[in-house]
């Protein structure tokens, strides 16, 4: 079936329809990762978006059971070049085909992907629509204009846990703020022996230390940090009490917290190969990233935080810590092992924040 590829600026990609044979509106993004789309398409973070995948085959070791990252897909749309109809790889037991019909997810392969993340990098994102619909080409591009863009709407509220819940463990006790968080960040708190507590977004900060935690982890998560002035003054409440570790979303909120603006970037960053350098140590990590707003440096205090990371491409603040408060967080993912464990460290230096603020309790 024919499909159509529509941005807001009147450009019409036609190809043909996989997945959801239904219509979806968002802004359309590009991540540059040569593997991983099950993991993309059931990461939080792309709610309200409808991804392109510059990789132009996708599909080809079909859909498991262990790299989904939530409890269901949330990408709005799924562009792609060329999509693999029979897959082969042996944890296969589905094809992305089916697993995007059984979700509801509208798929358009048979375009030009590269032509289009070349307008996506010179232009901006834009919103656009993915539809089967054969209306005329000036009621497509209204759709498009009209389709929802990712700030002005709290998109948190609609991917985080409804209710608490814990895994056990013999170590400290975390408190994860779930604002779309993976499930790779729970695994790696839980790796290096953490009890963790997943609580909703909207989590006061007085519930949150009921808990007890010995610190709070803020995970990753969809939108414009700025719709949720609701995390930003919890955190803020928190900062005075426990160690806190921020990642991505997280990372902005963090920033927001201690007086930082936000800004939305050109294109942003998604993909699985960004470059960022620790400033102390100067060594490059190969990062896996996915966001779409980032720090303004100029409007960070700099007597009560330091930068910890520039991503190499851009220069953008991809780390940044309290100088006097156990806090810090990074923009990337660190539990996505693209290195695969060079950013391990950064769950240590979470585990020695927590064991000084216990040793500090004992001596007073």
């Amino acid at each position: 079936m024919e499909a159509k590829l529509v941005l807001e600026d009147g450009t019409i990609f036609v190809g043909k329809s996989f997945g959801a044979t239904d219509k979806t509106g968002g802004e359309i993004v590009f991540n540059t990762s040569m593997t991983g789309y099950q993991e993309i398409l059931t990461d939080a973070s792309y709610k309200g978006e409808i991804v392109t995948m510059t990789y132009p085959l996708i599909g080809n070791y079909g859909i498991n059971e262990d790299d989904i990252e939530s409890f269901q897909p949330h990408v709005n749309g799924f562009i792609v070049k060329e999509f693999c109809a029979q897959p082969s790889n042996w944890r296969s037991l589905n094809k992305l085909d089916d697993y995007l019909k059984e979700n509801n997810i509208v798929g358009i392969s048979d375009i030009d992907t590269r032509a289009l993340t070349k307008k996506l990098r010179i232009h901006g994102t834009m919103r656009g629509i993915i539809t089967t619909d054969q209306a005329s080409e000036d009621e497509l591009i209204a759709k498009a204009k009209a389709a929802p863009g990712l700030s002005g709407r709290d998109l948190v509220s609609e991917v985080t846990t409804q209710e608490s819940y814990e895994l056990i463990g013999d170590g400290y006790r975390v408190v994860l703020m779930d604002f779309g968080a993976k499930k790779n960040i729970v695994r790696s708190l839980s790796e290096v022996g953490c009890e963790v507590i997943v609580v909703p977004a909207d989590t006061s900060a007085k519930k949150i230390l009921n808990f007890n935690p010995d610190g709070v982890m803020l995970s990753n998560g969809p939108g414009d940090p700025q719709d949720v002035p609701y995390a930003v003054e919890t955190v803020k409440e928190l900062l005075d009490e426990k160690p806190i570790f921020g990642i991505c979303l997280g990372h902005q909120i963090l920033g927001i917290a201690l007086g930082a603006d936000t800004y939305k970037l050109k294109f942003g960053h998604r993909g699985a190969n960004h470059p960022v350098q620790d400033l102390k140590t100067e060594k490059v990590y190969i990062t896996p990233q996915n966001h779409g707003f980032a720090i303004k440096e100029e409007s960070l205090d700099l007597e009560k935080a330091e930068v910890t990371h520039k991503n190499l491409n851009d220069g953008t603040i991809e780390g940044i810590r309290h100088r006097s408060l156990p806090a810090f967080s990074v923009q990337y993912h660190p539990e996505a092992s693209p290195g695969p464990q060079d950013s391990k460290y950064l769950f240590d230096e979470f585990i020695d924040l927590m064991a000084k603020e216990e040793e500090c309790k004992a001596i007073s």
